[in-house]
């Protein structure tokens, strides 16, 4: 039973218990372990913007018409796994946090997030929260006409700033976007930062069926995805076959805390089931990270 079902069972059994105690003993579960129901903050007003899919496939960042609903199965093969461990019964909290990143540029890695975001925003149990953290490059920010919005870099140099109040409701249901926010000098050390780790769990504690997934920088290109792979509970890993030197991926591994390791997507590829890697076909113009 899931976390959002055992809260749900929960409060059926309190509301039977005012009405007759009997009652509510009689349907309770007997092997299914209840968790405490999380008290919910008063939502915060977001802002809200339209996705631009036409956009988003003119740039390159979804896979060409004709080839949705064989992608769509590749990014639920990627996204079930992640889910699942996100919400099983005593997953830790940073389980929720979620990162995509690569050894290189040019692997593909922001395509792979976008779309696993919009995959994931198809589940009944969860929303999907998309934060820009590619903070030299900001792909998603600019893509989406959100470059000048404030967001992840302002709520770090401001800690007055509340970071959910920087978060965007979109048109799609169960996703929201929060941008990487105004550049700003030492990003690497606002990453490092204890403020940061408290963002990131500021954004998965304002509820209990939130998702967040972060796009990174390549790890061996930049300090700040040195740093930002150091929060979440799960790590994926990008590489574009053909590109992605072997040596390149032993590299950026050693990076990676293998217990969050959580898979490797191998791009533009052909692998054997039971290989170790989800490989999805498409390329990458080398603009999605």
């Amino acid at each position: 039973m899931s976390l959002i079902e055992n809260s749900l069972e929960r409060l059926r059994r309190a509301a039977l218990a005012a009405k007759d105690p009997g009652v509510a003993a009689a349907v309770a579960p007997t092997a299914a372990r209840v968790e405490p129901i999380t008290a919910l903050e008063p939502r915060i007003a977001h802002r809200r913007i339209a996705i631009d899919l036409a956009r988003l496939r003119a740039e390159g960042y979804l896979p060409e018409e004709g080839q949705e609903r064989r992608f769509a199965d590749y990014c639920h093969r990627i996204k079930r796994p992640l889910v699942d461990r996100a919400l099983a019964t005593g997953a830790p909290q940073n389980a929720r946090l979620i990162l995509l990143t690569s050894a290189l540029p040019g692997d593909g890695k922001t395509f792979m997030t976008i779309n696993l975001a919009l995959s994931m925003a198809r589940e009944r149990d969860v929303t999907v929260l998309l934060v820009d953290g590619d903070l030299p490059k900001a792909h998603i920010s600019h893509v989406l006409g959100m470059h000048r919005e404030p967001g992840l870099l302002n709520a770090l140099r401001d800690d007055a700033l509340d970071i959910e109040s920087l978060v965007h409701d979109s048109d799609i249901p169960g996703l929201e976007i929060l941008p990487a926010g105004e550049p700003a000098e030492g990003a690497a050390e606002l990453i490092a930062s204890v403020r940061m780790r408290e963002a990131a769990f500021r954004l998965i504690c304002r509820s209990p069926r939130r998702l967040v997934l972060f796009d990174s920088p390549p790890l061996l290109v930049s300090s700040e995805a040195r740093a930002l792979v150091q929060i979440p509970g799960q790590i994926i890993v990008v590489a574009r076959a053909g590109h992605t030197p072997c040596q390149a991926i032993v590299e950026a591994l050693t990076h990676v805390d293998k217990s969050r390791l959580t898979g490797l997507i191998l791009n533009d590829g052909h692998v054997s089931a039971g290989s170790g890697y989800y490989n999805y076909g498409y390329g990458s113009d080398g603009k999605s990270g």
